[in-house]
């Protein structure tokens, strides 16, 4: 790593519409997030958090900024600097508030399709599927359906696939919004530790700050700005 930080994004803007309809989603958007280090961003329903989360994650770029990612310069203004679907598979693993498991597929094999869709060999893509699910505690239920697996077993799962193909970020999107708060916890406790074993850097959008101490660092988002709210 030739770089502190696995993300970079500056002066990040998003506008939606043109002239009367114009709506600024979010402006002055910056954030640094060094590698193993985990970062959650608050704020109330409509403050811009997910709008910046998908700018990062190069799924809605923003209309103004700067993002790069691993080192690479991704985006410049509105003009990608990459092939933002190529670079989002290799770069960047997604877990949101609904597991969003493929219900017809096994724990393992939700984690195996994503390391297939990336070039990798069934052999190789079942063995990493199975050492993924056993490094959080799913190994045993790598044969069940998501309909046979608990909540909290499901984002587990989901987890284990974002982390498939060794992502230097990834991100979160309210990962604990359907969990009580004993598993919440616990759920956040897992970013952490996963962030620390695999170097990664990890952005949680959360609504839930009874877990903030698990944070290195905490942001606000209100009205489409981001401000540092405090540093454990």
């Amino acid at each position: 790593m030739t770089d502190k930080f696995a993300i970079q994004a500056e002066g990040l803007k998003k506008i939606y519409g043109s002239g009367n309809t114009e709506v600024i989603a979010m402006q002055h958007a910056s954030m640094h997030v060094a590698y193993g280090e985990i970062v959650a961003l608050l704020g109330p329903s409509g403050a811009g958090k997910s709008t910046f989360l998908t700018a990062i994650g190069l799924i809605n770029p923003p209309t103004i900024g700067r993002i790069k990612i691993s080192g690479n310069l991704v985006l410049d203004g509105p003009q990608p600097m990459v092939d933002l679907k190529k670079f989002r598979r290799k770069h960047l693993g997604f877990v949101f508030q609904k597991s969003n498991l493929i219900p017809f597929l096994t724990a393992r094999e939700n984690v195996q399709i994503a390391l297939e869709i990336n070039g990798y060999s069934p052999k190789i893509s079942h063995k990493r599927a199975l050492e993924l699910l056993n490094e959080l505690g799913m190994k045993d239920r790598a044969d069940n359906y998501p309909a046979m697996l608990s909540g909290g077993q499901q984002q587990r799962v989901a987890i284990s696939r974002a982390l498939a193909n060794q992502p230097a970020v990834i991100l979160a999107d309210e990962p604990t919004a359907a969990l009580d708060s004993h598993l919440g916890r616990k759920v956040m406790e897992l970013f952490r530790d996963l962030s620390r074993k695999h170097g990664t850097a990890v952005i949680v959008v959360t609504h839930d700050q009874r877990a903030l101490d698990v944070f290195d660092s905490i942001y606000e988002m209100e009205d489409g700005i981001i401000n540092p709210k405090k540093h454990n």
